[in-house]
């Protein structure tokens, strides 16, 4: 979860991604800053996100992200 933190920091600097819980809903994120973490994503974890996963429930929350990351990773 760490890693993933410092992932999304990198997308987004003036975020405090370990309690934000809304990131889509209140507007945090657009859609560019997705597009960069989806593609930081793959890159660090060796995964390649489908549609059917961007989805606000994946994306509000580091938490939300780490869920899916792991998802995949099982997959």
């Amino acid at each position: 979860m760490e890693r993933l933190i410092e992932i999304l920091e990198e997308v987004k600097e003036d975020v405090d991604f370990s309690v934000e819980t809304a990131l889509i809903d209140d507007g945090i994120l657009d859609s560019f800053d997705i597009l960069q973490i989806i593609s930081a994503l793959n890159e660090e974890y060796d995964i390649s996100i489908p549609a059917s996963e961007i989805v606000p429930a994946n994306f509000n929350s580091a938490q939300g992200l780490y869920d899916m990351v792991q998802r995949l990773l099982e997959d």
